[in-house]
């Protein structure tokens, strides 16, 4: 049982340490042209964000093929 609340704990600061790591980067400003990719970057920063003080630096690698003709 108290382990599950020191998990809740953690996992409540790590989530607003990415917050304050897309702060950092602007994510936050309304500039008026959200998109899909956007917040798609804005969560991946709250999620992974931490890890960059730590360190490490994830990179994500996304191929996408061209379009057929």
């Amino acid at each position: 049982m108290r382990t599950g609340s020191i998990g809740a704990v953690i996992l409540i600061i790590w989530l607003l340490l990415g917050g304050v790591a897309a702060y950092e980067r602007g994510y936050f400003k309304d500039d008026g042209a959200t998109s899909c990719a956007e917040t798609g970057t804005v969560l991946v920063t709250v999620v992974a964000g931490p890890l960059n003080w730590l360190g490490i630096n994830p990179k994500i690698k996304c191929d996408v093929p061209a379009p057929s003709k």
